[in-house]
């Protein structure tokens, strides 16, 4: 499957004109082949509010207006899309990830692990699990930003049979080793494909640092964005490649197998709670 991954500006409180943006990259995008498309966390709505009350007037229902209209846009150019936006919690806002094609929702994923910053400090705690879609037999997992600094999401998503893990983002400066390391150590680890598409821009004095970053099931970086310009990158996603876990450097001698090879019984610590405060969300 060929994949686009949209490094794009966002304008914050402006879905509209978001929208509108986003839809071009996207006919864009399918006339260069691509079956998936994928954009930047919040694209919809931009990240720095200064408040839930702010946000909340921004966060549709995933039967809203944008939604809706993104699916006629699929339904007249085929194939399918993951993008950020903020959809109402009961406290709130929660920050979204949406994926759809021609019949509509295929999956939804809430922000799970909330950073100190932008909408994520008032934002609502996602409450579902990681999950996997099909999306034309390509196995897809969702995640958002910050949750890739948590192995486990990737883990439980490749145990989940992921091929891909898409990872809108809107990684800020400060943050240029997950673009420049983490993200191909956990393609790597998990022998996935990884897309970790970010934004580029300034909103209300973060600067967001681009560097949208692709890498395959052996940690290569297949392609990366520039620090500053809008674009259309491309990859292409071999299944077969991402689900034989099984590595044979020197046959009979060095072999590795990163799923089989785990010991889950020595992990209990992982899966412990804690309560150690969460910096800007007390």
């Amino acid at each position: 499957m060929r994949v686009a991954a949209v490094q794009m500006d966002v304008k914050i409180g402006a879905p509209e004109q978001n929208l509108a943006s986003m839809m071009n990259a996207f006919s864009a995008a399918r006339q260069n082949g691509a079956e998936l498309v994928i954009f930047p966390e919040c694209a919809l709505t931009g990240y720095c509010f200064e408040s839930a009350e702010e946000a909340l007037p921004f966060a549709e229902e995933l039967t809203g207006p944008s939604v809706s209209a993104f699916q006629s846009k699929i339904q007249e150019l085929g194939g399918a899309a993951v993008f950020g936006m903020l959809t109402p919690s009961p406290d709130g806002v929660f920050n979204t990830a949406v994926l759809l094609n021609s019949d509509g929702v295929i999956g939804a994923y809430r922000k799970i692990h909330l950073p100190g910053l932008g909408i994520d400090q008032y934002a609502t705690y996602g409450d579902e699990p990681f999950r996997v879609y099909d999306v034309g037999g390509i196995r897809v997992g969702l995640a958002i930003c910050y949750d890739s600094a948590f192995p486990e999401s990737s883990r439980d998503m490749a145990l989940q049979g992921a091929d891909l893990i898409a990872l809108p983002t809107n990684f800020p400066t400060g943050a240029e080793n997950m673009t420049r390391y983490t993200i191909n150590t956990r393609a790597m680890e998990n022998k996935i494909y990884f897309a970790a598409v970010n934004r580029v821009g300034k909103e209300r004095g973060f600067r967001f640092l681009g560097e949208t970053t692709v890498a395959d099931p052996n940690g290569n970086t297949l392609c990366k964005g520039s620090e500053t310009a809008e674009e259309i990158l491309y990859f292409d996603v071999d299944p077969a490649e991402a689900r034989e876990k099984r590595i044979v450097r020197v046959p009979g001698k060095h072999a590795i197998d990163r799923m089989a090879d785990r010991r889950p019984e020595m992990y209990g610590s992982l899966v412990e709670p804690h309560n150690l405060p969460r910096p800007g969300r007390e």
